[in-house]
C-alpha cells in the first residue's frame, strides 16, 4: 500500500508521514533527548546486578538496550509524544508506556499471545466478528507508537489484507450479513493508512445499505496530531454513516494544545468522540491521575468511555493493577467527578458476547 500522497514542503511525504519517518527508533537517541543518557536507570525486579558495567559506566538495567533493535516489537515513539515527557525522569508516565522493559522477557503463566481471542472470531482475512451487529477490520499492523502493553503486539499482521482489492472478501462478508450495522476500523492504527485509500474504503462501506455506523479506533490524534488533515475531515464529513472516533489516552500529560486542535477538527466533521484508557501500574493507577485525565477529556468534549483492566497479553504482566485497586479507584472517581466523566471499568474475556463490567 503506497504511503505517498501529495508533494509538500517535506518532499514527497506529508507532514504526518515525515513525523513517522523521524520518530525515535533508537533507545539511546530517546534517552539523550530526555536527558537520561548519563543517568542510571531503576533496577528491574529480580535483578541483583550492579548499576555499573566493568568500566564503571552506568548500565541501564531498566531494559536490555542492546537487544532492542532485534526485538520484533521494538521501541517506536514519535517526537511529538516524546516532547510531552518530563526531562530527566525515568518514572515519567508517558515514557513508561513506550520504554522496552527487561520484564517483557519474563514468561508469565496465564498471559497469552492472543489474550482476547481474535483468532477465533476471524470470518475473513482481517475481519473479526466478536459481537452482535458489529464487525472489526484489522486494517494494518502499523502504528505511530509502540505501547508496551498492546494486546495485539503478537497479532499475525503479515496475513492481513494490504490493499482495497485484498479487502474484498471481508467487504463481501459484511455485505452478505444484514445483521451487521457497525464497522470498526482498528489495527494497528487505521490512520496509518493514507487518506486516498481510506476514502476508497469508506466509500465502499457506505454503499452497503444495512451499515449505519462507522467507528475508528486511533491513537494518531494524540501522537501525531497533524494526521488529522483537512482531507481526512472532508472524508468523514462526506460519509453518510454515523461516525464515532474512539481515542486512546491513558494520562492527562498526553494532551496538549495541538491535540486539542486535532480533536476540535474531528468534532467539526460530525464525529462523536470517546476515550478508552488502560489501567496501568506506575502510569495512571492513582486517583489524581485518573481524575485529571477525565477532567481534561470532558473539557475537550471527549466522553470517557472505558477504563480497561489490562488484557493478559504475554510480555505485559508488569503493567497489571489488581482489580480490587481498580474498583477502589473508580469508586473514588465517582465521588470527585460528574457521572458522565466516570468511565466504565471493564475487561474483555475471550468468547464472551460483550465486555464484562467490573464497576
Amino acid at each position: 500500500m503506497a504511503i505517498v500522497e501529495h508533494p509538500t514542503k517535506t518532499g514527497t511525504l506529508s507532514s504526518w508521514q515525515h513525523s513517522l519517518k523521524i520518530a525515535f527508533r533508537d533507545s539511546w537517541q530517546l534517552l539523550k533527548f530526555l536527558g537520561l543518557a548519563s543517568e542510571p536507570a531503576p533496577l528491574v525486579a529480580n535483578d541483583a546486578g550492579s548499576n555499573l558495567d566493568s568500566n564503571g559506566k552506568s548500565r541501564h538495567l531498566y531494559s536490555d538496550i542492546g537487544s532492542i533493535q532485534e526485538s520484533p516489537f521494538a521501541l517506536f515513539v514519535t517526537r511529538e509524544f516524546a516532547s510531552r515527557m518530563r526531562k530527566s525522569d525515568w518514572n515519567d508516565p508517558l515514557l513508561r508506556q513506550v520504554w522496552v522493559d527487561a520484564k517483557e522477557e519474563i514468561v508469565t503463566p496465564g498471559y497469552l499471545k492472543d489474550p482476547v481471542g481474535d483468532s477465533k472470531t476471524e470470518l475473513a482475512p482481517g475481519l473479526l466478528h466478536k459481537y452482535h451487529g458489529r464487525v472489526l477490520l484489522v486494517m494494518t499492523g502499523a502504528c505511530a507508537i509502540h505501547c508496551r502493553y498492546c494486546f495485539r503486539r503478537h497479532y499475525p499482521y503479515s496475513s492481513a489484507p494490504k490493499s482495497i482489492d485484498e479487502w474484498e472478501p471481508a467487504l463481501d462478508a459484511i455485505e452478505a450479513d444484514n445483521s451487521i450495522q457497525e464497522v470498526i476500523l482498528s489495527g494497528g492504527d487505521p490512520l496509518s493508512i493514507v487518506d486516498s485509500v481510506l476514502s476508497q474504503l469508506l466509500d465502499r462501506l457506505a454503499k452497503i445499505p444495512h451499515l449505519k455506523r462507522l467507528r475508528i479506533h486511533t491513537r494518531f490524534p494524540i501522537v501525531i496530531p497533524s494526521r488529522i488533515t483537512s482531507r481526512f475531515i472532508d472524508i468523514l464529513s462526506d460519509s453518510r454513516l454515523s461516525k464515532w472516533i474512539v481515542l486512546h489516552i491513558n494520562h492527562a500529560n498526553e494532551i496538549d494544545d495541538e491535540v486539542y486542535q486535532a480533536v476540535d477538527r474531528m468534532r467539526r466533521s460530525g464525529a462523536i468522540l470517546l476515550n478508552q484508557s488502560v489501567l496501568l501500574e506506575g502510569i495512571n493507577n492513582d486517583i489524581d491521575s485518573l481524575v485529571t485525565l477525565s477532567e481534561k477529556l470532558i473539557n475537550a468534549n471527549i466522553l470517557p468511555y472505558y477504563l480497561h483492566q489490562l488484557d493478559p497479553v504475554q510480555s505485559a504482566a508488569h503493567f497489571e493493577v489488581p482489580v480490587a485497586k481498580g474498583k477502589q479507584l473508580v469508586v473514588e472517581m465517582a465521588k470527585r467527578l460528574p457521572g458522565f466523566a466516570v468511565p466504565k471499568y471493564v475487561y474483555e474475556k475471550s468468547g464472551e458476547p460483550n465486555k464484562t463490567l467490573i464497576y
